[in-house]
């Protein structure tokens, strides 16, 4: 069976932003590879403008974000679909509900609604509490107005089982295993090598960046600190603030080149993982595919990755502990190989779009099925 499917609530394909672009690459090229018809919502003013990418048909959308800030994104989400309404498309996969619930009664009626999640928006220490009130009525509402629904994580899916009694499908984000030509990118990188620090992350509160930097600071380290990520954002700009007199940490900026990006983590003597809330990182497992030695923060979210194969700190004092102490020995490397091996097994990207399609296409039957059922009563 070959469908239409649609995928909406990133800022658009290839990937310039984050998690769920990253994901909806794979799944939507894959998709197309199985024979069916995808497309993806992209913004206006996303960079890149073709029509397709990749066999996956991209629709372009007005995103006035740029002009009104975060209100833009509900107008941005409410565009898409109100166009997906015109459309017919079999199945629509929501990626994420922060901006997309509140327009849940104008769904697209004959259309099968899979909401993918997301990680519990309204624990983020970034917004405050009315916004984090106002995320947990989100939730409830991409609940109530979707089909079907899918944890990146096994943490949110019992989170959506405690509290909702809903059952969710548990499909991580994946990554590919390093290859001999990311290996061979960057040869600065593999001069450098195990010289350096790293963590990759948005700059908001929530990912422990000033915890991580606050620890390397006080340490007698030798290494440089490299931070990728855009500073522009308020956070960015206290945190490049406070740290500007401490001549080993460089600010690098974002960077959206992944074959770059895995040639710095798998180069890294150790590379921090501060994120606290969400659910699989794709940065995690990015970093776990090009095998690094991670240090990660002490939640659920990271243990349910990484179990006993990382470092774990709660605090500055032992984040500083890590970075001056932290060596390459045997153990070191059978944390690294045992990552690997979870790449292989658990969060292999041909797995993962195999269980997109599976869940996606028992869905539409399950939907179909029910709805004959009640028009014969």
């Amino acid at each position: 069976m070959k469908l239409r499917i649609a995928i909406l609530g990133t800022r658009g394909i290839p990937n310039h932003y984050g998690g769920f672009e990253h994901i909806s690459e794979y799944v939507s090229e894959g998709l197309v590879k199985k024979g069916h018809s995808v497309s993806v919502y992209n913004s206006h003013n996303h960079p890149y403008t073709r029509d397709s990418w990749n066999g996956v048909e991209i629709i372009h959308c007005y995103d006035p974000e740029y002009l009104i800030g975060t209100a833009g994104q509900f107008a941005y989400d409410f565009n898409c679909i109100m166009d997906a309404r015109k459309r017919k498309f079999d199945v629509i996969l929501l990626m994420g509900y922060t901006s997309s619930s509140i327009w849940g009664q104008l769904y697209p009626e004959k259309s099968v609604i899979i909401s993918n999640m997301d990680g519990l928006e309204w624990k983020r220490s970034k917004y405050s509490k009315p916004v984090q009130k106002f995320l947990k009525y989100a939730e409830k509402l991409a609940v109530k107005h979707s089909h079907f629904y899918i944890s990146d994580s096994r943490v949110i899916k019992t989170y959506l089982q405690n509290t909702y009694q809903i059952d969710s499908r548990y499909i991580p984000y994946g990554a590919d295993l390093f290859s001999d030509r990311e290996r061979n990118h960057d040869s600065e990188n593999r001069l450098l090598k195990d010289d350096y620090f790293l963590l990759m992350a948005r700059m908001e509160p929530e990912n422990n960046i000033e915890t991580i930097l606050d620890g390397f600071n006080q340490s007698s380290s030798q290494r440089n600190f490299k931070v990728l990520g855009d500073t522009g954002n308020k956070f960015g700009k206290f945190i490049t603030q406070k740290f500007k007199n401490d001549e080993r940490i460089e600010f690098k900026g974002a960077n959206f080149d992944n074959t770059a990006v895995r040639s710095l983590q798998n180069n890294s003597h150790l590379y921090f993982h501060g994120h606290s809330v969400g659910g699989t990182n794709p940065s995690l497992l990015e970093a776990m595919a090009s095998e690094a030695l991670i240090a990660a923060h002490d939640n659920p979210f990271n243990k349910s990755v990484l179990s006993s194969d990382a470092f774990y700190f709660n605090n500055a004092a032992e984040v500083k502990a890590l970075v001056e102490n932290v060596q390459w020995k045997d153990p070191e490397r059978t944390m690294v190989k045992n990552n690997v091996q979870k790449i292989q097994q658990q969060f292999n990207w041909g797995n993962i779009i195999e269980e997109y399609e599976e869940f996606i296409l028992k869905c539409f039957n399950t939907h179909h099925d029910e709805k004959a059922t009640m028009d014969r009563r």
